[in-house]
């Protein structure tokens, strides 16, 4: 093999773009690794020239006088000996490196080591040589490549058909703006070798695409079209074997051949339900739309292929609006139209502007379809009724099922046990147990099991309960996967407020505080007090509210949890007071349903793309019923539909019938209407758009009512008495000694639907709630639930890998005034993500697209509030603050509960979620020589979050 040798490309006052690879402990020539140049040809690797190439760059920033500072020479040997080393743990025996990923990792660490202007003028040298050599070979011809062959299934070789390879990226870039089939194929020319297997080929083409994403998002729909013939490939030779090409040319795919044979294919392997076979599979295969294949973005597609499509043996056989019909008819199997009403669900879905929670879309139309996302236990206090609610927990995980567990009814720490005349351990040994249920039942490897403990804040265990989440301290007494949550009265709010103190109980000497809420639980808890004082109850502590306070709010800042969730505006507002008591929420904080030892609470949640109902002049209302009708539909029908895993969840939800009904793409919304997050006009559209699905939510569960019949515990729900979510602020302002600060205005006919409530019922005791929809909206491709944008540019990680993530949104803003360049990326790395410092930025665009720690956390609340007015259940906010402190923690959460606030969820600091400074190009694919994981960020869609959407 011919070897050349290769000099860095100098210039007086710009940096090289060189390369370096060899031993790790000293820059020395390497006889054994080769370097890939560019024109296909190889070089032995010499590391002393990234010594030469680093003072360079400092050169071109600081002055030849950087040559004689011991601080910069220094950092050169020190950044040679970071990257020589990075790079020696990367290589794989006897393959070369190529040329670019070495740069890459000179970049890489430049911007790791803080040195920005270094890594800037790195980048735009990079870039300027890139221009030069592609003007340069516009004028010559590319020097010949030696002709490179493709290993077939069947063991045999032809040669690699790159006329091929540029037909499927250019039909995969077709229709794009801002994508280059040319630059897709430059980077799929690095990761070829001679004797490529055939399947690498498409992933090479897919992880090509998907390094260009920071350059330019649309690059993301490139690879899920390229992902797409991938799995076509795979889905086909099991379904279809006899259509599967044996060479480099894809398989044709006709979806109405496909569709009916993957239905008998899945019925025949026991995958799914017999009863999908009399559906008219012709009549459905005729309405799929394979064109919405093309409008899913990389992540939303590998998702799905990753962790939602049906497979055997690994072997993923369910395509895209295939998954979609399957998804649709399990909803509409009770139907009386069944084929239409699948086609009206599948119609929903495919659009993306309504889609079911992740245990739906797991399970929908399966043997076991259960299609339910949170459930809420009450723990008894006895050894039986605690060992049963971790198996409930077991079996509720197995299948999906995100859990919210009320413990605050068990005997505190040395409470007396009269079985054995012995003391109690109290709630931590327990609670430990849970944790480690959660952990052994992982879904079936789809996801980690995931589970929150609530308690209320006067239980005598409540100051260990604070600590589970610590790293230090008695292993056994803490739980370090399991979520945690305060579930607070007014009571002690008010004492916090007043600086007064607040005793502690033992739930088997105070069995009925647990049973009470508002004024009634204020004035027996002042009994019980006194009862303490005078020595009657034999477990007691008294503490100063406002220290307890600090307590919980230290710890969650220090471990992100317990979360702050209110017991009194969940059930003062709840329209099922006569059925019970709300004694936790659920996984993510958004469910308020009553539970007690017959009934363990049950939800359906699903969600609807707010982004794709906004316009620039506004809401599209017309679209937005339309869906919310239908949406509310397909959740009733979960409930009939649902396998449940324990009589007391049927119990509860055949009784009850609630749903939840949320949003997400809220902040994709406001890009299209050009509204900053932070300023009151965000806080009004927070307001008018829930206001809309309130009404239609309510509006749809009426005609549900009138044609299929009410829900069996409607008497005396508050919804009987005409007492509808935005009626109910005034139950819980009687019981607040300050004036709720909530606005009350309202748009629609209120006074019309309330009296049909009143006469004609309602199908669901609850309609709605706001989760996370930490995967559902990656699927969709938009901004999830109501959350303000995280970062502009970052690496979101989850089940599926790391994903670049570019606000799309932005780019498009930043191309109209020229500003989307190289250097625009290395500065938005450098920024977090933020466009608060970059100063070239127009100050409309900042404000616009600023990040979630650039708006003030109390611009959130507002908007929260203003939602909560409208909703019958509760919403899964996250607060992010930077720069935290204990005043701002404490300030920012008595304004949540002034606001009338029945939860929050995550507390997101800065110091918990700061950047690596690190290049994003050729990260993540499988095939490519340099595969770190560039930036890690603290991703909003962690497995936790996962469990309920």
């Amino acid at each position: 093999m011919a070897t050349h040798t290769h000099s860095f490309d100098t210039a007086p006052s710009v940096p090289p773009a060189g390369y370096l690879h060899g031993d790790s402990s000293s820059p020395q020539r390497s006889s054994g690794l080769q370097v890939i140049r560019r024109n296909g040809s190889f070089s032995p690797f010499d590391a002393g020239k990234i010594t030469v190439a680093i003072t360079k760059a400092f050169v071109a920033v600081e002055g030849t006088e950087a040559t004689a500072s011991r601080r910069i020479r220094d950092a050169v040997e020190s950044l040679t000996h970071q990257i020589v080393e990075a790079l020696s743990r990367r290589a794989e025996p006897g393959r070369p490196i190529h040329i670019e990923d070495i740069q890459d990792q000179v970049e890489l660490a430049l911007m790791r080591s803080g040195e920005h202007k270094v890594a800037r003028a790195y980048v735009l040298y990079r870039e300027e040589r890139t221009q030069e050599r592609r003007r340069r070979e516009s004028r010559t011809s590319e020097p010949s490549q030696p002709r490179l062959h493709v290993r077939l299934k069947d063991g045999r070789s032809e040669p690699l058909d790159e006329a091929r390879l540029l037909q499927d990226v250019s039909a995969a870039c077709a229709g794009l703006d801002g994508v280059s089939a040319d630059a897709v194929m430059a980077e799929v020319r690095r990761n070829l070798y001679d004797g490529i297997l055939l399947h690498e080929l498409g992933l090479a083409q897919t992880m090509a695409a998907r390094s260009l994403v920071e350059q330019e998002p649309n690059y993301a729909y490139v690879s899920a079209r390229l992902l797409l013939n991938i799995l076509r490939e795979e889905a086909l030779s099991l379904v279809l074997p006899g259509a599967v090409s044996s060479s480099q040319s894809h398989s044709d795919l006709k979806y109405d051949e496909y569709f009916p044979e993957f239905i008998r294919c899945g019925i025949d392997l026991e995958l799914l339900d017999k009863e999908l076979s009399n559906f008219d599979l012709a009549r459905l295969a005729a309405t799929l739309k394979p064109e919405r294949d093309r409008n899913f973005q990389f992540l939303g597609l590998q998702t799905l292929y990753d962790r939602y499509f049906l497979h055997k043996d690994g072997v993923r056989f369910e395509l895209p609006q295939a998954f979609f019909m399957r998804v649709a008819m399990g909803l509409a199997m009770r139907e009386i139209d069944r084929d239409a009403r699948a086609i009206e669900f599948y119609e929903l879905l495919s659009s993306f502007d309504f889609m079911c929670s992740t245990p739906t879309l797991f399970n929908s139309g399966t043997l076991r379809p259960q299609l339910s996302s949170c459930f809420l236990t009450t723990v008894a206090d006895n050894l039986d009724g605690i060992f049963k609610a971790i198996k409930d927990n077991a079996l509720l995980s197995k299948y999906a099922g995100g859990l919210g567990n009320d413990w605050s009814g068990v005997r505190g720490l040395g409470a007396h046990i009269r079985g054995t005349n012995g003391q109690s351990q109290g709630v931590v040994p327990f609670l430990k147990v849970a944790n480690d249920t959660a952990i052994a039942v992982n879904q079936g490897g789809k996801r980690k099991g995931a589970v929150c403990g609530y308690l209320e804040t006067w239980h005598i265990d409540i100051e260990e309960f604070l600590d589970l989440r610590k790293n230090t301290g008695d292993d056994r007494r803490r739980t370090h996967d399991m979520n945690t949550a305060s579930w607070i009265p007014d009571l002690f709010m008010e004492r916090v407020e007043e600086d007064g103190a607040w005793t502690l109980f033992s739930p088997d000497e105070t069995p009925d505080l647990h049973e009470l809420c508002g004024d009634a639980f204020a004035q027996r808890y002042v009994l019980y007090e006194e009862k303490a004082r005078r020595g009657e109850l034999k477990i007691t502590r008294t503490v100063r509210a406002v220290d307890l306070w600090r307590r919980m709010l230290t710890m969650l800042f220090e471990t992100g949890h317990p979360w702050i969730t209110f017991k009194d505006p969940c059930n003062l507002r709840s329209p099922q007071q006569h059925a019970g008591v709300v004694h936790s929420s659920n996984l993510c904080t958004e469910i308020t349903l009553n539970t007690n030892h017959r009934e363990i609470a049950v939800c359906n949640l699903g969600s609807i793309n707010l982004a794709n109902h906004v316009t620039e002049n506004g809401m599209d209302e017309t679209r937005l019923k339309k869906t919310v009708t239908t949406a509310m539909r397909m959740l009733d029908n979960v409930i009939d539909i649902n396998f449940y895993t324990v009589p007391e969840a049927r119990y509860s939800n055949l009784r009850h019938r609630p749903v939840g009904l949320g949003i997400m793409g809220y902040q994709d919304a406001l890009y299209t209407l050009r509204i900053p997050c932070a300023s009151q006009e965000a806080v009004r559209f927070a307001d008018e758009s829930m206001e809309l699905v309130s009404f239609h939510a309510i509006s749809a569960s009426v005609d549900l009512a009138a044609e299929r019949g009410r829900y069996a515990t409607f008497e005396g729900s508050l919804w009987s008495q005409g007492i509808l979510p935005i009626d109910s602020i005034d139950l819980l302002q009687n019981n607040r000694k300050h004036t709720l600060t909530v606005d009350r205005s309202a748009k629609l006919d209120w006074a019309g639907l309330r009296e049909r409530v009143k006469t004609t019922g309602m199908r669901n005791s609850n309609t709605m709630a706001i989760a996370p929809t930490a995967t559902i909206s990656n699927i969709c491709g938009v901004t999830q639930s109501i959350e303000p944008t995280y970062q502009n540019l970052f690496v979101k990680s989850n089940m599926s890998g790391d994903f670049t993530v570019v606000n799309a949104a932005l780019v498009h803003d930043l191309k109209k005034h020229n500003l989307w360049d190289e250097v625009m990326v290395s500065d938005l790395k450098y920024f977090d993500g933020a466009l608060g410092s970059i100063d070239r930025v127009p100050e409309s665009l900042r404000q616009l697209y600023a990040t979630s720690f650039e708006i003030e956390p109390a611009w959130l609340i507002q908007a929260a509030a203003r939602r909560q007015k409208w909703i019958d259940q509760a919403q899964s906010l996250n607060l992010y603050i930077d720069q935290p402190s204990g005043k701002k923690l404490d300030a920012l959460y008595r304004e949540a509960w002034h606001a009338g606030l029945k939860t929050t969820y995550y507390l997101r600091s800065r110091s918990a979620t700061h950047v690596e400074k690190s290049t994003l190009q050729r990260t993540d694919g499988k095939l490519n020589a340099v595969s770190p994981v560039a930036v890690k960020a603290c991703a909003i869609d962690d497995p936790t979050c996962e469990a309920c959407q």
